[in-house]
């Protein structure tokens, strides 16, 4: 493996185009400590890998599942501390089962609605002066 300086690196307006984030929001991860060991050049300006890249893609697809921001800060503790995936994998898994029993309590409040929804358009439509 090359040094830090020969592995492909992105400016942050990059990044941000590639992981389809605002530059704030990629700052805020950073200040949250989702995004860890970001270069900075000699003017001070940060510079990402492909590393940085993959990670954000992940989050990403954390946020579709319905993870909350605290909950991944919560998980990248838990990981840098152990360094393994051996205690993250369950707590990910137990996360993405409460999202999903979320999901589908969610599903039948909606479906309970869409049928108070469609009884009242019936009874509205009763109403309605007949056409001849």
């Amino acid at each position: 493996m090359g040094s830090p300086e020969s592995l492909p690196s992105y400016p942050i307006g990059e990044l941000s185009r590639m992981v389809n984030l605002t530059q704030r929001t990629i700052r805020y991860y950073e200040e949250i400590g989702l995004l860890h060991s970001v270069r900075r050049i000699e003017n001070g300006k940060r510079v990402y890998t492909d590393d940085d890249v993959r990670r954000l893609k992940f989050i990403n697809r954390l946020k579709v599942l319905g993870l909350s921001l605290a909950e991944m800060v919560e998980l990248e503790k838990i990981y840098r501390k152990q360094r393994n995936n051996r205690e993250i994998l369950p707590k990910l898994i137990d996360l993405l089962d409460q999202r999903a029993a979320q999901i589908d309590e969610r599903i039948n409040q909606l479906t309970s609605l869409k049928k108070e929804i469609r009884e009242y358009q019936g009874r509205l439509r009763g109403k309605l002066p007949q056409e001849t």
